[in-house]
């Protein structure tokens, strides 16, 4: 298909496909943060003297080491199903013509960002450097872009059209989707599900209270997750932000970024009640953290080539 069929082809938005799989994030709703869990440090040991000296500081963001709940489910068995599901929405979006192809020149902005970002992957997850990694544009006037595990990334176009995104925007997002890959948050959500309904089943069994006591731990379960959700947001805008440095794009962009996420999801819900980070405080905790990465930016090479913002995509009914 070429670029022109892609414009003039598809229906907005499309309704049939699926928006996200595992590791959804719609950015536009996201909202309240917490503090960033910390990184490990150790002490480096000096051989011939056998002395212990300090860990030389690491440069760049401070995250927790993985949760606990990732080892409850096997990896391989998530990337499977990741890539499965990905490629069946890659299959509808493609029956429904609205799979931009490799010429779209928003698709090759998104494939020469991810080229810039992949490589700093690995040091966050050693599986990084098996992911078969695919990134694809579809059609749809949906704010929303995802990384699954494995490195299947998507971008929508409704969040490179309405919220006219430069590179470094672009770059901020990609870097927030793939640190949820990186981090095994959809992992991590199935093993606390498992974990939770196994626990909630014994509670239940234990006290006697049947259906009503599974309501009631299940209610109790979910604001639980709550919090689990909005740490593994704040961990995805830290590590996502240190990637894009590394990669050349600013980290600062990050600020714009969920500004211009705040006026196009005027109306959500607020912070304490919702699973994400509200944009204000992302903000902040995006502006406290600037500092680490700085560096790692201004030594980054720049990208060569800088592409314009997504014009706008004409429907079916524009013919």
């Amino acid at each position: 298909m070429t670029m022109n069929e892609f414009i003039l082809h598809h229906q907005l938005p499309l309704d049939g496909v699926p928006s996200y799989g595992f590791g959804r994030c719609d950015c536009a709703g996201c909202a309240p943060r917490q503090p960033a869990r910390r990184l490990f440090t150790g002490l480096l040991g000096l051989g011939a003297l056998g002395v212990a000296a300090p860990a030389l500081a690491r440069e760049g963001v401070e995250v927790g080491e993985k949760s606990w709940a990732t080892k409850l489910v096997s990896a391989e068995q998530v990337e499977t199903a990741a890539a499965q599901q990905y490629a069946q929405t890659m299959r509808q979006a493609a029956q429904q013509r609205a799979l931009a192809p490799a010429n779209h020149p928003q698709v090759i902005r998104l494939r020469a960002i991810a080229q810039r970002i992949i490589p700093f992957a690995l040091p966050w997850n050693p599986r990084a450097q098996g992911w078969k990694w695919e990134i694809n544009l579809i059609g749809s006037a949906q704010l929303n872009a995802y990384c699954m595990p494995g490195g299947k990334i998507a971008f929508y176009y409704g969040i490179l059209e309405k919220l006219q995104l430069s590179d470094d925007e672009v770059a901020m997002i990609m870097g927030h989707e793939v640190a949820h890959a990186l981090r095994e948050h959809a992992r991590e959500r199935m093993g606390k599900g498992a974990a939770t309904r196994l626990g909630a089943g014994l509670i239940s069994g234990l006290l006697g209270l049947g259906n009503v006591g599974d309501t009631v731990v299940n209610i109790g379960a979910q604001l639980a997750t709550l919090k689990f959700g909005r740490e593994d947001e704040t961990e995805a805008d830290l590590v996502g932000m240190e990637l894009a440095a590394r990669a050349g794009y600013n980290p600062a962009a990050g600020v714009s970024l969920w500004q211009k996420m705040g006026q196009a999801s005027s109306g959500a819900p607020p912070q304490w009640l919702s699973t994400h980070p509200a944009g204000t405080t992302r903000i902040k905790d995006i502006e406290a953290n600037l500092p680490k990465v700085q560096g790692l930016y201004e030594r980054a090479p720049r990208p060569a080539e800088r592409f314009e913002p997504a014009p706008p995509l004409k429907s079916r009914s524009a013919n």
